[in-house]
């Protein structure tokens, strides 16, 4: 059994908390928790012990125990996320493999449309280009600049964009918390606006589990996807996949499809299955689609509970944490911002989550060569990101995530319960020094040796 944890000798937040139970390497400053996660030892712990009970007898665990165990998972999950019931939730690897399985699973006639919101997580907008690429279905963007444009301003374009295309558009797509910068979004306003319009909401959580308060039942949304080895304290990968009970149909296979799918009754006809695995009369189609998808790691998705018990016992719950963390990321990203002598995003603290943002001081010129010594040219920001990122990692044992948004180069800062405003203030020193270092055309040199 997993030992159980300490629960009255719990240290406070910040660096005893991760001393104690997180597994970083000395010195290493973890300032990315919302880029590939982070978990403590008792979820190591746990991880484990689900690896070694598979390998003890893997036929027996795979077809029979994980089943069951994945059925009580999903209830604790219901009731995080106050999903009507276990039966809307599944799990799934991770988002971006959740929104596949959305927008691969609708059928899609000439004149439709899939809506998403400028700013869309990459690979996602890479799915819908896919589509468009494969399928009758077109895209429409919907305007949004995270630096300049407030929630009325977002809300009203996405207005906008339904209403001209009203009767075309089969599904919109948007963020809870938008990637870069960490910002967010209007969901619930979002949402409501495509009920009105009979328009599909497909929501990325990716940044959403764990960092703010989901209320499914009450969101009223079609689709919403969450990963929870960002902030839940779940190893990778493990996502969750909400789909309306009223969507189910409209879900005809996982991806990848497997054993759970049931063919059309005009393709049945024609041959017949034999498998061991039958769809049990008690359970949940749709379900039993996503309950054994092909051969993966079984452990993430059963580390839930271990990941749930560290945060209500240790951690005091998701309320301290969350209260922790913007707390954090509001002090961090002032002092981050004094540092670096540049600003952060015209935001109101009651959209304020566990993320810092701050405008890097470097100057982007459209010219080829820069204006002058204290502008890059636009064609070297690619090699400026990628030169700074390298050497927090290996200069400064540390990670701060950089994205290129409305003509700046922007540092995302993620604040956690591990962490502390000393560690904030290490991560903006190291990034000052690195823009100076951009500034002396250090990159040039870096870019050149990497060429060789």
């Amino acid at each position: 059994m997993v030992e159980s944890m300490d629960v009255a000798n719990s240290p406070p937040f910040g660096r005893a908390l991760r001393e104690k139970y997180f597994m970083f390497k000395p010195g290493f400053i973890h300032l990315n928790q919302g880029s590939y996660g982070g978990y403590p030892r008792p979820v190591r712990d746990a991880l484990r012990y689900v690896q070694d009970a598979v390998q003890a007898e893997p036929d027996s665990f795979v077809r029979y125990t994980y089943p069951k165990k994945l059925d009580e998972v999903r209830e604790r999950l219901a009731n995080l996320v106050h999903a009507a019931n276990a039966d809307e939730i599944v799990l799934v690897p991770n988002a971006t493999l959740a929104l596949n399985t959305v927008l691969r699973n609708l059928r899609y006639e000439p004149g439709d449309l899939i809506a998403y919101v400028q700013g869309t997580y990459g690979a996602i907008e890479k799915t819908v280009d896919y589509l468009v690429e494969s399928t009758p279905v077109e895209s429409v963007r919907v305007p949004f600049d995270p630096t300049t444009d407030d929630d009325d301003t977002l809300v009203g374009a996405f207005r906008s964009v339904l209403q001209e295309h009203q009767g075309r558009i089969r599904v919109a797509i948007f963020d809870t918390v938008l990637s870069m910068p960490g910002l967010r979004m209007p969901f619930e306003r979002l949402t409501e606006i495509c009920r009105e319009f009979g328009v599909l909401s497909a929501i990325d959580g990716a940044h959403g589990i764990g960092m703010i308060d989901l209320d499914l039942e009450k969101l009223g949304a079609d689709f919403l996807t969450s990963n929870c080895h960002k902030w839940l304290f779940v190893p990778h990968t493990c996502a969750i996949l909400y789909v309306a009970s009223k969507n189910q149909g409209l879900m005809r296979s996982s991806l990848p499809t497997s054993h759970g799918f049931q063919p059309l009754p005009e393709i049945l006809q024609k041959k017949q299955y034999t498998s061991p695995y039958e769809l049990p009369a008690s359970k949940n189609p749709f379900v039993f689609q996503f309950s054994y998808t092909g051969t993966i790691d079984n452990g993430p998705p059963l580390c839930i509970p271990a990941a749930l018990d560290f945060r209500r016992d240790i951690c005091g719950g998701e309320e301290a944490i969350q209260a922790y963390c913007r707390d954090l990321a509001r002090d961090g990203e002032k002092l981050a911002v004094e540092i670096l002598q540049t600003r952060t995003l015209p935001m109101p603290e009651t959209k304020r989550v566990a993320f810092a943002n701050v405008q890097l001081p470097l100057k982007i010129s459209s010219s080829s060569t820069g204006e002058n010594e204290d502008s890059i040219p636009l064609k070297d920001v690619s090699n400026v990101i990628n030169f700074i990122l390298e050497h927090l990692a290996q200069d400064y044992n540390t990670f701060v995530n950089i994205g290129f948004i409305s003509g700046s180069l922007w540092a995302r800062f993620s604040a956690q319960v591990y962490l502390e405003l000393k560690d904030f203030e290490y991560g903006a020193k190291a990034l000052k020094e690195l823009c100076e270092k951009v500034l002396k055309r250090e990159y040039a040199k870096y870019r050149e040796f990497h060429c060789i």
